[in-house]
């Protein structure tokens, strides 16, 4: 069941998932059926893009919702409270290879529980199925659950959430439906990223042909948050100095007794072009907000392509819950899913391609980011050390000085005893802000964090032969890059919002 084409070379597909609860034993079959075919016909009409349906498979209405979601021609993903093993102690031999044929009919699987209680797992798997929906369809009588993990349950979890709820009556096939106001018929981010332009210039590489929508997806992102970065360091930087030459300012017309008339002037000048700083910053606050989402965007996209040969979807971004990034890391779920069946890659291909072009490429991009941060780092740390020992130094002379009444010229009790004790602390601070502003503390110790893990990432994937070994190292190798761009993300964005 392949995904609607996309409308732009550049755009991504969106993607809606129903999921499904109901009860085993049914008066009317047949009349519940036919609701819950209508209900499904109702939401695609009411919500463009694809909708999917995420159900178990158990006798009554999970198998009765799966016939109609296939029978409209959508795509379905099966959730089990167990593995197929246990699963399978709850039919009989005629039953299980129903439902046997049935699943190989889902696009995707996932299992719940692997131990614990029976109970247990299938409350689980209901909880779970309305993580994954934007909707809940229930065939429900409305009485509370017979056992753990019932409709009842499921239909009260959803609520708790706030997720929107579509009720069939069992009994009496009324339809009802809760929160209906909070179902998001489109995704404001996603559609955002699709109306950008394509990217006048494009840089990288899809190394395993992924669709060519994804990739100049990922080009246009790219091309937009590297060409639409604000320079709002440099701009908080710019405060930070003319605080500083307002304050140097006022030290030595204070200290070297000064009246000229320009002097006021000037640091009313510096301080507000610092305040227009300020006032400047606030205005970019949505450029800012458009460049962190499109950077987050990219490198999402970066990672999907990297891995884009496995030979199944794994689910890179299962544990990145960025409100912003939920659709997009849906959807590129669901194609690489999708793709991986279609277009299988030998696995030493996969193991010397995902190498050089995803492992090696990040090591250089952290080594040249070291690079460039570590020379800065010294030297800002360097004019803190200097700043701070030539102000103790001055403070202590001063001290000694005015302690013994020793005869000292009067340009320097000027300039060592009054104007370098005050401006000197000043500059000082101003050094630990820049590296605070810039991060580089954080920066250099990540970036170094960074080639380790890479460089053992490398060492590992070389010897894997193994399909399973091998994705466990890509799935690490990638944890940990998505990590460093997520505290990226957190770190950027507060910035942004102060």
């Amino acid at each position: 069941m392949s995904s609607p084409a996309a409308p732009h070379s550049s755009q991504l597909p969106l993607f809606h998932v129903v999921g499904f609860s109901g009860h085993r034993h049914l008066g009317n079959p047949a009349g519940v059926a036919a609701a819950i075919r209508t209900a499904l016909e109702s939401l695609r009409k009411e919500a463009p893009g694809e909708w999917i349906g995420l159900s178990s498979v158990a006798i009554g209405s999970d198998q009765m919702f799966v016939d109609q979601v296939l029978g409209l021609g959508m795509s379905w993903h099966v959730i089990l409270p167990l593995p197929k093993a246990e699963f399978q102690k709850d039919f009989n031999a005629d039953e299980w290879a129903d439902v046997e044929q049935m699943i190989t009919q889902a696009e995707h699987m996932r299992v719940i529980s692997e131990n614990g209680a029976r109970e247990d797992a299938y409350l689980d798997c209901g909880m779970e199925t309305v993580n994954g929906a934007d909707l809940l369809l229930a065939v429900w009588d409305g009485a509370q659950a017979r056992g753990k993990g019932g409709t009842g349950d499921v239909v009260d979890y959803a609520k708790s959430l706030g997720k929107p709820v579509l009720v069939i009556d069992a009994n009496t096939l009324e339809v009802r439906r809760e929160n209906f106001d909070k179902l998001k018929r489109d995704d404001r981010s996603l559609t955002q990223l699709n109306k950008l332009p394509a990217a006048s210039a494009g840089w990288g590489d899809n190394p395993f042909n992924a669709p060519a929508n994804i990739f100049a997806f990922q080009q246009k992102c790219d091309f937009a948050a590297s060409h639409g970065a604000p320079q709002f360091r440099r701009l908080i930087i710019g405060t930070v100095i003319l605080h500083v030459l307002a304050t140097l300012i006022a030290a030595g017309a204070l200290s070297f007794d000064l009246h000229f008339a320009i002097i006021p002037w000037l640091k009313l000048l510096c301080l507000m072009g610092a305040l227009g700083v300020a006032l400047l910053l606030k205005h970019q606050h949505h450029s800012l907000h458009n460049w962190v989402h499109c950077r987050l965007a990219a490198e999402f996209c970066r990672s999907a392509l990297a891995t884009w040969g496995l030979p199944r979807g794994t689910p890179l971004f299962e544990e990145c819950d960025v409100a912003s990034a939920r659709g997009l890391n849906r959807t590129l779920h669901i194609l690489h899913s999708r793709s991986a069946t279609a277009q299988p890659v030998p696995m030493e291909e996969f193991k010397r391609i995902y190498i050089e072009k995803r492992i090696d490429d990040q090591l250089k991009y952290y080594r040249r980011q070291e690079a460039r941060a570590l020379p800065l780092f010294a030297r800002l740390k360097l004019g803190f050390w200097i700043a701070t020992i030539l102000a103790l130094g001055c403070t202590l002379a001063y001290a000694v000085c005015h302690t013994a009444h020793l005869e000292v010229p009067p340009g320097i009790t000027t300039a060592v005893f009054y104007f370098l004790p005050i401006s000197l602390p000043v500059i000082a601070a101003s050094f630990i802000s820049l590296i605070s502003i810039n991060d580089l503390q954080r920066r250099v110790a990540r970036y170094r964090e960074m080639q380790l893990m890479l460089e053992d990432s490398r060492k590992h994937a070389l010897f894997c032969q193994t399909w399973n070994s091998l994705e466990r190292i890509v799935m690490k190798t990638e944890r940990a890059l998505r990590q460093e761009m997520l505290e990226w993300h957190s770190i950027t964005s507060f910035a942004e919002s102060h």
